[in-house]
């Protein structure tokens, strides 16, 4: 059966990003995406001009509408923007109760703009975090969630990754997928911790300037391949390997002229 998958996110209207971004990676991996717009922004690959919240009720009707009608597999949660709009998400969830919710804690933009107001960081860590089956931050991100600063190297990766664990529910499967993109040098080792066996995903680092939008697309890779495999570890690899490519073959688009988005429909065109 092809999984219903879900995007609770913002919108970025160049299509790098957010919930257009997210749509394309579960459409391009199999799953039939659906989405909650949680934020505008007029964005585009150069940077965000401006931000308009979605007041938190329609936000509220709008998972409830569709969650009442659709089968959903797995949700990925991006931008929020807000922290009445996190907390709302947070009870919505709880109460719907999906199998899969993938947390992406989008904070910064790529063009360093900032997408999540301070309140709403406390907000995400005690109410969201917690629902959570899989997070997916990145090393800034990852400081942020744990009052630190960034590390940088694999050691420390790995007792962060143990401390983000921490921040998760005790009951059932978690994990914590932290990102290595920000390591200095050309690895870019990703850590997968889920309080008992910690596996590391190698990588190079691509050179390419369009890198727009990665982070989402990671995330709803594996909201879309969660409900299609049988282990996490299995589904991280494969989304990796899926965002690989579509940083592989970014520079055939032409979109903008800053960070332009990834190739999320590589394998067609």
């Amino acid at each position: 059966m092809t999984p219903n998958t879900l995007t609770i996110a913002g919108v970025d209207p160049s299509g790098g990003a957010g919930i257009l971004a997210d749509i394309k990676a579960m459409s391009a991996l199999g799953a039939y995406g659906t989405a909650v717009v949680a934020a505008l922004t007029a964005q585009n690959t150069q940077g965000v001009t401006g931000i308009a919240p979605v007041p938190p009720d329609f936000v509220a009707l709008q998972i409830d509408t569709l969650f009442s009608d659709v089968r959903i597999d797995a949700v990925k949660i991006g931008m929020l923007g807000q922290q009445p709009v996190t907390r709302t998400v947070a009870e919505r969830l709880a109460h719907w109760k999906p199998a899969h919710i993938v947390l992406d804690p989008v904070m910064i933009a790529k063009s360093g703009d900032t997408l999540l107001e301070k309140p709403a960081i406390a907000e995400l860590r005690e109410s969201l975090l917690p629902l959570a089956t899989v997070m997916t931050p990145n090393l800034p991100e990852a400081g942020v969630l744990l009052g630190t600063s960034a590390v940088e190297n694999l050691k420390e990766m790995r007792r962060m990754a143990e401390r983000l664990r921490r921040l998760m529910n005790d009951n059932g499967h978690r994990w914590v997928f932290l990102k290595g993109g920000h390591l200095p040098g050309n690895d870019t080792i990703d850590v997968l911790y889920d309080g008992d066996k910690l596996i590391e995903l190698p990588g190079q680092r691509i050179a390419t300037r369009n890198t727009h939008g990665t982070g989402c697309t990671l995330s709803a890779a594996l909201a879309a391949l969660l409900p299609q495999t049988d282990s996490f570890p299995e589904a991280a690899q494969r989304a990796k390997d899926y965002l690989v490519s579509a940083l592989l073959r970014a520079d055939d688009l032409a979109v903008g002229h800053g960070h332009g988005p990834v190739h999320h429909f590589h394998q067609w065109w």
